[in-house]
């Protein structure tokens, strides 16, 4: 069951007695089949966006593995209930709402305040492993020189390019940021990067073991019919073109406004429909859609379920990522791929590593150049149905969800081998 407790205890309370007694360390030494892990969320948990889509994953996995799961994250999110798993929250600090993707010192907030929850968690009971997702590696670090408690870093991205290329001043502490990266790299039991670009930067760091577990589709085999028909909803005779994702800087908005606006001077036959954003930001991106004179067919349409997204993707002609900076690869990449449609990106490496000309339009981040695979993909059909068909079975065959939980598997079997011998 997925609670949410804090941890002031009072020992004449009949429920936290219970409590007490799960967190004793006692407990931990009497069950030597499974392992008591500390899985660190530095994001708001549960919300419907890459990062906390991977943690729920990879919790999935870890419930139906029968390990027993303590899960520290920000108080804001929505709560989701597994086997084997208890959710614990930050305390939440006025004014440190809306926590956004990316360095923030509203995440240096929480951030800081999830160290007092882990020392909480860490004295009351003794822990196997600590599975640290992105930051947290640092907070993992920390606990173990304090308790020598392993720990796993889950690499997302990494969180000292992360910080340079939103904040260009910071450049100067280029080495201090990565020294500190290295130090959380070469001290873990393990790193698993989500893609090989996050493996080839690390390897210069040593480090102990690194295990690849990609993202996978989202996708159901079976897809629910759609509650909403977008062409007829929003009076579409066009193609629809459709983004899908959060509209942060480094998603490429920009970009892709900009090149639709050059494909429709040459092409009036397609609508961009855009899912996802703050509505601060759609409504700036409104704004510039109207000053390039493409708002009548730039469609917003802001935040829907994830566990909608097929029903979307589905209605789309073409799919767009055009994300401009970053070395990992954006999740719904694997989910573009799967829905069968014909799929256009940016030729830089945080695409190129999962696609190549094969499955994907591939074109330069320049209004002019992304414009071309938007008009290429527009006026050709065939072009259209070979490249959505080839996407669809890489992901079968590569980037399923079965895939994902069978190298999840993999990666645990191995470390409780390596840490069991210590806990008998």
């Amino acid at each position: 069951m997925f609670l949410d407790k804090n941890l002031e205890l009072n020992p004449t309370s009949p429920v936290k007695n219970r409590l007490v007694q799960t967190l004793s360390p006692e407990m931990s030494l009497e069950n030597k089949t499974n392992l008591n892990i500390l899985f660190l969320i530095p994001h708001p948990f549960y919300e419907d966006r890459g990062s906390p889509i991977a943690d729920d994953m990879l919790l999935k996995v870890l419930s139906e593995r029968g390990d027993n799961i303590d899960v520290v994250a920000y108080p804001q999110g929505r709560d989701v209930t597994y086997k084997n798993v208890t959710l614990y929250r930050t305390v939440k600090v006025p004014g440190c709402n809306n926590v956004r993707p990316g360095f923030s010192l509203k995440k240096l907030v929480y951030d800081v305040l999830m160290i007092f929850k882990v020392l909480q968690l860490t004295f009351h009971k003794k822990y196997d492993l600590i599975h640290a997702v992105e930051e947290t590696s640092f907070i993992a670090l920390l606990i173990k020189f304090l308790f020598k408690i392993p720990y796993v870093y889950d690499m997302d991205s990494s969180v000292a390019q992360q910080m340079i290329e939103k904040y260009p001043k910071l450049s100067p502490y280029k080495s201090v940021f990565n020294s500190f990266e290295g130090l959380a790299v070469k001290h873990a039991q393990a790193v698993v990067p989500m893609c090989q670009a996050l493996a080839n930067d690390i390897a210069e760091y040593n480090p102990q073991k690194v295990v690849i577990l990609p993202d996978v589709s989202l996708l159901k085999s079976n897809p629910k019919q759609p509650t909403e028909d977008l062409k007829k909803n929003l009076k579409i005779n066009n193609l629809l073109m459709m983004y899908v994702g959060n509209l942060e800087s480094y998603q490429g908005i920009d970009l892709l406004l900009d090149s639709f606006a050059l494909t429709l001077k040459q092409t009036q036959k397609a609508d961009l429909v855009i899912i996802g954003g703050e509505p601060t930001d759609i409504q700036f991106y409104q704004q510039k859609a109207q000053k390039l004179g493409i708002s009548n067919q730039v469609h917003f349409l802001g935040k829907k379920p994830a566990s909608e997204l097929d029903t979307y993707l589905f209605q789309a002609d073409i799919l767009v990522s055009p994300r401009t900076k970053g070395k990992n690869t954006p999740m719904k990449i694997y989910s573009y791929l799967d829905s069968g449609k014909a799929l256009l990106a940016t030729d830089l490496f945080t695409h190129t590593q999962v696609l190549n000309s094969e499955v994907a339009q591939l074109a330069a981040p320049e209004p002019e150049e992304f414009a071309k695979g938007m008009v290429n993909l527009i006026e050709n059909e065939t072009l259209r149905a070979n490249l959505g068909a080839a996407g669809k079975a890489l992901v079968q065959e590569k980037y399923s969800y079965t895939a994902f939980r069978q190298q999840s598997n993999r990666l645990y079997d191995d470390l409780k081998q390596e840490l069991l011998p210590n806990l008998v």
